[in-house]
This record gives structure tokens, C-alpha cells and sequence, in this order.
């Protein structure tokens, strides 16, 4: 089985969602059958490559006090083990970090990228748009700095996340995460544990398809 996630690294339900997909494909039995691979979403594709606290970017969408909208969020990482110090965060541009994940993807390192970049934005005030700080970061993950410093400065992988975030746009996918199952069955929104094991059941023994699924 393949399970596509769509995400964003500055989407703190993606990162919840995260959590809860984990602890259902624990307790899948095929689990170590499942192929899982994270695909590129940006909640603010024109979002400049400078950064800004993500308290002023939640009160300019939302028109109130960003610690009004941080406090539930946290409260809801924390029952997932997750914590967020959503007033340290930074927005600014994911592009270049996608671009990351799409290399580690191709060096079998996807998932322990994924999990230290969104412990870099929410947890650890970390700019998510730097080169060196992204190498950074690769490296506690297991790719080789060095590589991944002359890889950002390239050109690779930019056509390739663009081509994956058109396609999303071309699935209809508005928001995240989104997980896809064997590019059929679709799951939106960050499900209960529950429920994803449910839909992974089904697809592994085939009585669901061409689905999309919501609570």
C-alpha cells in the first residue's frame, strides 16, 4: 500500500495529523508494508523568502489575538506529544524546505527529515526558508550537510515540487493534511487514530475505493 500525505511544514494540523497516522500505522499489521510518502502543499505559496513572527500572519487572517488561536493549538499538540512554541515560530516561504524533503525522499530519509524540520518551525523557532539552517537541521536527520548545502544552491528538485504541487492542485486538494491511499481512497483533515486505522483496513483488504472519506 501507498499513502501519499499532503502537507505543509507551517500547518500545525499536518504536524497533529502526523502524530495521529503514526500511531495508527502502529497498530496496522501490515504496517511494515506501507509505503509512505510525504508530497509538497503550501498554505502561502506567495509568502516572502524573509521571515516574520507567524503570531502577525494568524492575527492578519484570522483578525484576532494570535495567543487566542496558539493556546487550543497547543493544548491539542501537547495531547499527541508534540510541543509547539507557536510564539517563537517564523513564517516565511516553505518552498525551499518541500524542495528538501523531496531530496531526502530519494536518499530513503523522507520521514526523519519531515519530523526535525516541523520540530525546527514549531518547537524550536527555526527559519524554515534558510539554506544553512535547513542543512542544518538535514544533518541531525542523517544527509550529509555538505550535500545538502550544494543541493539548495542548485537549481534540482525546483521543477519537480512544482510539478507535485500542481499536481495536488489538480487532485482538488485545498487543504491539509490530506493522505491518499493507493491514489485512490482519500482521507482529509487530522484524523483520529481510529478512524485512519479503520481506512487503512479497508484498503488493505480492499472493501473501499475510490473514496474520499471524512468523519
Amino acid at each position: 500500500m501507498k499513502v501519499e500525505i499532503y502537507s505543509d511544514l507551517v500547518c500545525p494540523w499536518c504536524y497533529i495529523g502526523k502524530r495521529r497516522f503514526e500511531q495508527a500505522l502502529a497498530a496496522f499489521p501490515g504496517a511494515d508494508r506501507v509505503e509512505v510518502v510525504y508530497r509538497p502543499f503550501q498554505l502561502n505559496p506567495d509568502a516572502p523568502d524573509t521571515t516574520e513572527p507567524s503570531a502577525r500572519v494568524y492575527e492578519r487572517k484570522f483578525g484576532r489575538p494570535a495567543d487566542t488561536i496558539f493556546g487550543p493549538l497547543t493544548k491539542a499538540a501537547a495531547a499527541e506529544g508534540v510541543t509547539f512554541r507557536l510564539e517563537d515560530a517564523l513564517a516565511t516561504n516553505t518552498f525551499e524546505a518541500h524542495r528538501l524533503l523531496w531530496l531526502a525522499r530519494h536518499h530513503g530519509r523522507q520521514a526523519e527529515v519531515k519530523e526535525v524540520l516541523l520540530a525546527h518551525y514549531f518547537t524550536n523557532g527555526g527559519d524554515l526558508g534558510d539554506r544553512t539552517a535547513l542543512a542544518d537541521v538535514a544533518a541531525t536527520a542523517g544527509l550529509d550537510r555538505d550535500a545538502v548545502l550544494s543541493f539548495l544552491a542548485s537549481q534540482e528538485g525546483v521543477d519537480e515540487v512544482r510539478a507535485e504541487l500542481a499536481q495536488a492542485a489538480e487532485l482538488g486538494i485545498t487543504a491539509v493534511p490530506t493522505f491518499v491511499f493507493d491514489g485512490e481512497v482519500v482521507l482529509q483533515g487530522a484524523q483520529s487514530p481510529e478512524l485512519i486505522l479503520e481506512v487503512l483496513t479497508k484498503v488493505a483488504d480492499g472493501t473501499i475505493s475510490s473514496a474520499t472519506v471524512s468523519h
